[in-house]
């Protein structure tokens, strides 16, 4: 009898995780105080790993109402993509928010289509960069950069967000060898970092070239978290726990806030979450008190 159960206790916890929190997609709200003296608040929609495949629906839906939030700007951390056919899609579904002012990285899947993984390989190190069909990737690249949004991948420029003046930098990445911060010079401006995977030596660069704020995704928070223990992997040499939401880091006498997104998709090759839903994070930048 206690097989019995155990084996029912398992099939219920496959069909919760393949069939139904993988479609829980939730927007969790945040505010965090790290804006100069004097600036106006600032909403940012913080959206990333959506990895998408033509026939998800209920995320493309989800994805076209987030419009009806206010926001400032829109932050794009990557791995928009989880199938060869998944641009023109994907496209459609964004171009609400692709007439908000954004700025977006890439990561590994906007490049490369997903492979079959052994999914345990995670939990013990990071994955090696893929070797699989490479995307179209400038079409969507260039998508964003027709409708307006720009492109920080190893890039930097100074825009006005909500009456401010803030720089941002950003880097490609770093998971598959694209990232390079030798152009991203340091400045005195209040500066926003953007990278897809936040390894510590990405974090540790943007934070010297004087990212207060920065912008991470790439773990999936986790994708499969244990109740008491959190997530059992980053897929990064970020520590487990800072896995997914803000957390706070110094380098050389120099701080930032890391904000990771566990996003909105996972791999069509690994389509589980377990008490981790599929979010975006819908931030208020504030002034500091």
């Amino acid at each position: 009898m206690a097989g019995f159960w155990i084996l029912a206790s398992l099939a219920a916890i496959g069909i919760w995780s393949i069939a139904i929190e993988r479609q829980l997609f939730v927007v969790r709200q945040e505010s965090i105080k790290v804006l100069p003296k004097g600036s106006n608040p600032i909403r940012v929609l913080q959206i990333g790993d959506i990895h998408l495949a033509p026939w998800q629906r209920a995320k493309q839906r989800f994805i076209k109402g987030l419009v009806s939030h206010q926001i400032d700007l829109v932050v794009n951390t990557g791995d928009n993509l989880g199938h060869a056919k998944a641009i023109q899609p994907l496209l459609e579904c964004l171009q609400p928010l692709l007439e908000k002012p954004g700025v977006f990285v890439n990561g590994s899947n906007d490049y490369f289509a997903p492979v079959p993984k052994n999914p345990v390989r995670y939990i013990f190190h990071a994955s090696e960069a893929p070797k699989s069909a490479k995307l179209e990737t400038s079409k969507m690249t260039n998508a964003f950069e027709q409708a307006g949004w720009h492109n920080l991948n190893n890039k930097s420029v100074e825009l006005e967000v909500a009456g401010n003046h803030i720089r941002f930098i950003g880097v490609d990445d770093y998971h598959i060898g694209k990232s390079n911060l030798s152009e991203l010079a340091a400045s005195q401006a209040f500066t926003i970092g953007l990278t897809h995977a936040p390894y510590l030596a990405v974090l540790r660069g943007l934070t010297l070239r004087g990212a207060e704020m920065i912008f991470a995704g790439h773990t999936h928070g986790g994708q499969v978290r244990v109740p008491i223990l959190g997530a059992l992997t980053t897929n990064s040499d970020l520590p487990n726990k800072f896995a997914r939401g803000t957390s706070g880091w110094s380098f050389e006498g120099k701080n930032s806030i890391l904000s990771v997104v566990a996003g909105l998709g996972n791999s069509i090759f690994a389509p589980v979450r377990f008490f981790c839903r599929p979010e975006v994070r819908l931030i208020t930048l504030l002034e500091v008190d």
